[in-house]
């Protein structure tokens, strides 16, 4: 399995990207939002990757942060989404746009992007609710893009490579910590992560108190 890629670009192409590893091409394929994100030809990148085989096919896919590959393996879970489909969905709302959308059940949210049907999307949502919660924990905790530095990798002696990754958000930390508390209170997983994502959503800088707080409001019952 490969795990990370780090090399020079040496083109970038509709749909993925070809990166040269000591004299080696690897053609690592990405959303259009991460290669939106990439630096230009001649410049240094470190991508996390998956590997998919088949039959007759070997395929990788890349991506700036741990958790969006993570996302782009659970989505490839349901029944219906393959590759393609998983990065149209991680290209048009981002992994922080996919884990809110499932957490709200917003499957409208998830059926705007490229060649997703409503049926699809539906099922993206009601497969992944109780395990999103993991997934969006992971990004609370602050997974950034893979560094040069890293051992045991592929990666050809060249620059350090500037980061792709976006900064983690203001309150980052406080929505994994948010999650846990609500979970220890025996709040299901899908419930507490779509409260907490209505709230971080409410109130982008609010901290670990705030947004337990507000989740409580709209978990309490209603009536």
């Amino acid at each position: 399995m490969i795990g990370r890629i780090a090399g020079r670009i040496e083109f970038k192409g509709l749909d993925s990207v070809l990166i040269d590893v000591r004299g080696v091409g690897y053609v690592v394929h990405c959303s259009d939002r991460t290669l939106a994100g990439l630096p230009g030809v001649g410049e240094a990148v470190a991508l996390w990757t998956d590997l998919l085989v088949r039959e007759d096919l070997l395929q990788l896919f890349g991506f700036p942060t741990m958790v969006e590959k993570e996302w782009h393996r659970l989505l490839m879970s349901v029944q219906g989404v393959g590759a393609k489909a998983s990065l149209a969905i991680l290209g048009a709302l981002g992994p922080d746009g996919v884990g809110r959308a499932i957490a709200l059940g917003d499957w409208n949210a998830v059926k705007a992007a490229k060649g997703i049907g409503p049926k699809t999307a539906q099922r993206v949502v009601n497969e992944l609710k109780d395990k999103a919660p993991t997934v969006m924990a992971m990004g609370a905790a602050g997974q950034s893009a893979p560094s040069l530095d890293d051992a045991e990798v592929i990666e050809a002696p060249i620059p350090r490579a500037r980061a792709t990754a976006p900064a983690a958000k203001p309150n980052a930390s406080a929505q994994a910590e948010a999650l846990s508390a609500l979970g220890n209170l025996g709040y299901a997983p899908g419930e507490a992560a779509g409260a907490v994502a209505q709230a971080a959503g409410d109130d982008p800088e609010a901290e670990t108190a705030t947004l337990i707080r507000a989740a409580l409001k709209l978990l309490a019952p209603k009536g």
